[in-house]
């Protein structure tokens, strides 16, 4: 399967996971982060608690719709994170708080950004208090609304996350263009 012939998906992907990584291995620490975007770089102990999630993201993105099922631990060492299509491993992304190491099939687009990825479910999972504390001058993160976060650059709201239900979220990268939908299951846990 080529880039060529599914470019919605290519396009998809690069600005969701814009949300993913999985079989090419590449190892990095973290760029500096672009201006006017934020990259989170928190540490895989400040999320405070173990996870086991297994979780359908939805990803809008220029007006096209992709599903992918993913796979997530989380421990005071490492956040593992697996990315399926059609029941194929297409990523894998494991961040120890300091360097991120990203595998990828040879079809996954090269412009995928598993620091996006990163960032973003850190902006999601991780508490309030720790992501505050990590943003740089200008940048603050409040929860005024009750069941939502909101991340700004000053007065311009970058990206919101709606907590919809217990096991549903919803990221909306404003800047970025494109919307990610998280149901997630505790692994182990009942249907």
């Amino acid at each position: 399967m080529s880039d060529s012939r599914h470019p919605a998906r290519r396009a998809l992907i690069t600005l969701l996971l814009a949300a993913s990584t999985g079989l090419l291995p590449s190892c990095a620490t973290l760029p500096t982060p672009v201006p006017g975007t934020l990259t989170l770089r928190l540490s895989p102990a400040s999320l405070g608690r173990p996870l086991a999630l297994q979780q359908q993201l939805t990803v809008n993105a220029r007006g096209q719709v992709h599903r992918f099922d993913v796979f997530l631990e989380a421990d005071n060492e490492t956040v593992r994170l697996a990315v399926l299509n059609l029941g194929q491993t297409v990523a894998r992304l494991d961040w120890d708080g300091t360097s991120l190491m990203q595998t990828k099939a040879a079809w996954w687009p090269a412009a995928v950004s598993g620091e996006r990825v990163l960032s973003d479910l850190q902006l999601m999972l991780w508490p309030t208090a720790v992501i505050a504390a990590a943003l740089p001058r200008g940048w603050s993160l409040d929860e005024a609304t009750p069941g939502q976060r909101t991340l700004r650059q000053g007065r311009d709201t970058v990206a919101t996350v709606t907590f919809v239900s217990a096991t549903v979220s919803a990221l909306a990268q404003l800047r970025e263009g494109y919307t990610i939908r998280v149901e997630s299951r505790v692994i182990g846990a009942p249907p």
